[in-house]
């Protein structure tokens, strides 16, 4: 299971980002990013598992290891006691426990370091992950501001077309309606020329009468007429 889970790591490890991001670019979604995460999250809390599983196994070798070797060295000294002491089939016996103590002792190291590279393959694994996780969900939010910047600048290039289109659309109305207020202001401004003309008119047919009286008026003094105006009894 270690090694599969450890497969499927170094998988997700080896994905190319440039590729996602430009897949998610085009797809103008972040979804297989947020398919990337979800992939790696699940495989880390597996990983997880079996590094705390394979972690173990290497301390359990280690300490089997190390128990078997100090009962072959103490066997050992044993043997050498037992010859010494001219007690041969004893240490002949001895020396075949040995034998088998040091065989095993090198299968349980043998198995140990074979663990040991494992759980350090596993430990790298699970860092260089977390690593890559981190930058995907930086390089996610970061493409998440850009899909919104360009759904936004397409927007307001939709509504700048569109404003530019009803300004084409408008432009006679408008250019009606000045045409209709000019008009308007055209008739409004003749309207009074006219009133004034007349006005005028009214006002110096007043002076043009009052001038004929004085007129008259220093006429008649001159004559010697009666302010009345008659002069014949």
């Amino acid at each position: 299971m270690a090694q599969s889970v450890l497969e499927k790591i170094n998988t997700l490890i080896s994905a190319n980002m440039h590729a996602m991001v430009d897949g998610a670019l085009q797809a103008n979604s972040v979804k297989i990013m947020d398919e990337y995460v979800r992939q790696a999250g699940k495989n880390l809390d597996n990983l997880e598992d079996a590094t705390v599983t394979v972690g173990g196994s290497v301390k359990t070798l280690k300490r089997k290891y190390e128990e078997i070797t100090a009962a072959a060295e103490k066997l050992d000294r044993d043997i050498d006691t037992l010859l010494t002491n001219g007690k041969r089939e004893l240490a002949s016996a001895a020396q075949a426990d040995l034998n088998t103590k040091q065989q095993l002792a090198q299968e349980y190291y043998e198995q140990w370091q074979s663990q040991q590279v494992e759980y350090q393959k596993m430990l790298d694994a699970r860092l260089k992950l977390e690593a890559k996780l981190v930058m995907i969900r930086e390089e996610r939010e970061q493409l998440v501001a850009l899909l919104e910047l360009a759904e936004a600048k397409a927007a307001t290039t939709k509504t700048i077309r569109s404003l530019n289109d009803l300004a084409g659309v408008g432009d006679d109305d408008i250019r009606k309606i000045g045409d209709a207020i000019r008009a308007r202001l055209d008739r409004e401004d003749a309207s009074l020329e006219n009133s004034s003309a007349r006005l005028q008119g009214q006002i110096d047919e007043v002076l043009q009468k009052d001038t004929i009286d004085d007129q008259l008026e220093e006429r008649k003094k001159r004559l010697g007429l009666g302010a009345s105006g008659s002069t014949t009894g």
